[in-house]
């Protein structure tokens, strides 16, 4: 669980990446949850963003990918939303 400053910390991050994932009319399969979980691995912190051919929302959607991949909601806004997960072996980020 994050506290209040960790979260704001991710936020700032979070402002200058570029969404690594779409997420279309297909939705949540399980071969895009094996990406994102390796994306988390690797990155820790990412940006996705639900395509406007998406019926789905991006709260939703994020709460399930943080659920199946044990990472953590950070923020949504409009149709993006970011997600954090520390790595087990490229440990980058250092949380206040």
């Amino acid at each position: 669980m994050l506290t209040g400053k960790q979260r704001s910390y991710l936020k700032a991050m979070a402002n200058n990446l570029d969404p690594i994932f779409q997420i279309g009319k297909n939705g949540v399969t399980e071969n895009f949850i094996k990406q994102v979980d390796e994306a988390l691995e690797v990155r820790e912190i990412i940006k996705i963003k639900v395509l406007n051919n998406s019926f789905l929302d991006a709260k939703e959607i994020a709460s399930e990918l943080a659920e199946k991949t044990n990472a953590e909601f950070v923020q949504s806004i409009g149709s993006k939303f970011v997600l954090y997960r520390e790595s087990k072996e490229n440990k980058k980020i250092l949380l206040p």
